[in-house]
């Protein structure tokens, strides 16, 4: 029996159109390809036809419950985070009252807290446990609009660590209906036993982790946390090239806390995307824009952490395709609300609505390799939909910290009516 659904009266339907094989840079940033009065049909799980209300009320034959009218609402793609740390144990709230009385996050890492805490609850949690919490935090992600995300490991620390949690990303792919994109990080700080000896471990990723995860076919992308104290630019591009002869596209953290070549790095070895950018280097945003990097900025994290945003006006002037993510973890951007990031590139990286919205749907589409797939309503396209109660797209940054969305179908369902999970 064929599944389908027609979506008609639409205030504006945002269809992203035009940017599938490469994304959308500098001018084009702004054009969101708008539908007045739009309707949206679909069937069996991809889009069918995008057009006025005129054109496809009457034309398909639908009952009254495949037929949702979003008069007076906003339809756009189903947003898209590009960058994870889903699945891990424990919460960090004790760091954060540490921070707010004077130590600095890099303080606390080196004290054995921040990513290493997590570690170790992370490690000690079964399947079973990291699975529950993390089905509740994608619950939480559906709910504010998000149909695809991506997953990385790296609170592991060890090869069995980080297979757990590689595995239990690829199970909540397969039960729940956002779609799950993995990527390896085992490379996301160094053990603390090993701290006086990070070559030994850097050997250990490379020669025994790396090789593991692309044989089972747990994950798509190769991620590294290049900052200084963590991984040198040199041990970055070995674990990155390794990746990349194990099939495994490069992503990297890159110039986080200081300029540390990240940027650049990610050029070099044709990284799909470096991730934080707060302190780039002029020369690493050109040479990003001239590779076709994307720059996937985390400003949750920034906000979190007290510190300087990153620099999204001069890199989307500069030509670089940016997208905006959650970069959702306990410890540095506890948050699942990709819409309140939106506002923080509005309010805080000099980013405008349009900007942002084309950051959280197709261009992070791109930064994860899906763009064929999601990230815009177009003929074919896989029917991930998002529907805002709001009767034009400059609420979602207007008005901050609220979450609008009122529908999400997924893949031709209904997942979301009413703000409620079904």
């Amino acid at each position: 029996m064929t599944q389908k659904l027609l979506i008609t009266g639409a205030s504006q339907l945002i269809t992203m159109a035009g940017h599938s094989e490469k994304p959308a840079v500098k001018d084009a940033m702004s054009d969101l390809q708008i539908l007045e009065n739009g309707a949206l049909y679909m069937e069996d799980g991809r889009i069918v036809e995008v057009g006025s209300t005129e054109e496809l009320q009457g034309k398909y034959d639908v009952s009254s419950e495949e037929h949702i009218d979003a008069t007076g609402k906003v339809v756009a793609p189903g947003l898209i985070d590009p960058h994870t740390h889903l699945v891990h144990a424990g919460t960090r709230e004790n760091e954060y009252a540490m921070r707010l009385k004077g130590r600095t996050y890099m303080d606390i890492m080196e004290a054995g807290g921040g990513i290493h805490a997590t570690t170790r609850a992370t490690q000690e949690a079964s399947h079973e446990e990291l699975y529950e919490q993390s089905i509740k935090r994608l619950n939480k992600f559906l709910l504010h609009g998000v149909t695809t995300v991506e997953a990385k490991s790296g609170y592991g620390l060890t090869l069995e660590h980080e297979l757990k949690q590689l595995e239990v990303a690829q199970k909540l792919g397969n039960d729940h209906p956002i779609d799950l994109v993995s990527t390896f990080m085992g490379a996301h700080a160094i053990p603390m036993h090993e701290k006086e000896t990070p070559e030994v471990f850097v050997d250990r990723v490379i020669n025994e982790m790396i090789p593991e995860v692309a044989k089972r076919n747990l994950a798509t992308f190769n991620d590294v946390f290049c900052e200084r104290g963590v991984f040198t630019p040199d041990q970055s591009r070995r674990i990155l090239e390794a990746g990349k002869e194990h099939g495994l596209i490069p992503k990297i953290h890159a110039d986080e806390i200081e300029p540390y070549a990240g940027a650049e790095l990610a050029a070099s070895v044709g990284a799909i995307s470096a991730d934080h950018l707060l302190r780039a280097s002029e020369q690493g945003i050109k040479d990003m824009a001239e590779a076709g990097v994307v720059g996937v900025l985390l400003p949750g994290t920034a906000f979190f952490l007290m510190a300087e945003f990153a620099q999204a006006r001069k890199m989307i002037d500069a030509g670089v395709a940016v997208a905006l993510s959650t970069d959702a973890n306990p410890g540095s951007s506890p948050t699942i609300s990709l819409p309140f990031i939106m506002n923080l590139g509005c309010l805080n990286m000099g980013m405008t609505p349009e900007e942002v919205l084309t950051a959280t749907t197709i261009n992070a589409a791109h930064a994860i390799g899906c763009a064929e797939e999601a990230g815009s309503l177009e003929k074919g396209k896989k029917a991930d939909v998002t529907i805002f109660d709001i009767p034009n797209y400059l609420f979602l940054s207007y008005q901050y910290g609220m979450n609008h969305v009122d529908t999400v179908i997924k893949a031709g369902m209904p997942r979301v009516v009413g703000g409620q999970l079904v």
